[in-house]
């Protein structure tokens, strides 16, 4: 895949998730691994919904800026991942409602923030543990992160959001959309009696299912 692709992927990926309303504002972004070493993210203050393909920040592996737009001020959580998990292609960091609803709740399991509502919660999600609270672009944040992302693909900052790596940029955003489709529904079924999966059914699904 050529840095062209790569540039239209992202700009049309920011695209279909402010559609969706999952990046309010200028909130989230997005970043992908390319085959040299460097990463290709939104820049800081940019809207999802409006990308520039030419104007997209280019960094290098410690976060020095290459070329383009200054980057995502969060760009940290986003070389936190990838500094952990050498299989992920793309990081997707949003403010989506739900799931910052989800982020803003007080968790008896704060190891798996996420309800086992349906079979895809757990095949696309796994657990979702949630990060202490540190303000954006604090670096013990992004350090919380790196320690988190060592043995999950998918993390909850405690009243901002989640983070999500991927083997591809598509499999990130997929997660983003069920973390915030599930969290959805979380509050929909609040007060009612509530069928979630037992134990069984989700050590079957996390056996048979490998988490992309």
């Amino acid at each position: 895949m050529n840095a062209g692709t790569e540039r239209a992927e992202l700009v049309a990926a920011g695209a279909r998730l402010a559609a969706r309303g999952l990046a309010p504002g200028t909130s989230g972004n997005l970043s992908v691994r390319l085959a040299d070493g460097s990463y290709l993210m939104t820049p800081t203050n940019a809207s999802l919904a409006s990308l520039d393909g030419s104007r997209l920040a280019l960094i290098d592996e410690d976060g020095t800026p290459l070329s383009g737009d200054p980057p995502t001020k969060e760009a940290a959580l986003h070389l936190a991942m990838y500094g952990a998990r050498l299989d992920a292609m793309a990081v997707v960091h949003l403010h989506a409602p739900y799931s910052v609803a989800l982020a803003c709740l007080q968790h008896d399991d704060p190891s798996d923030t996420l309800p086992k509502l349906t079979p895809y919660a757990v095949m696309r999600v796994g657990a979702l543990p949630l990060i202490p609270y540190a303000p954006p672009g604090d670096r013990h944040l992004a350090d919380s992160v790196r320690v988190q992302a060592r043995t999950h693909h998918a993390v909850l900052l405690a009243n901002h959001g989640p983070v999500i790596a991927g083997t591809s940029l598509a499999s990130a955003t997929a997660t983003a959309e069920e973390i915030e489709e599930v969290a959805r529904l979380s509050f929909i079924l609040r007060g009612l009696p509530t069928r979630p999966l037992d134990a069984d059914q989700v050590a079957h699904l996390r056996a048979a299912h490998a988490l992309r």
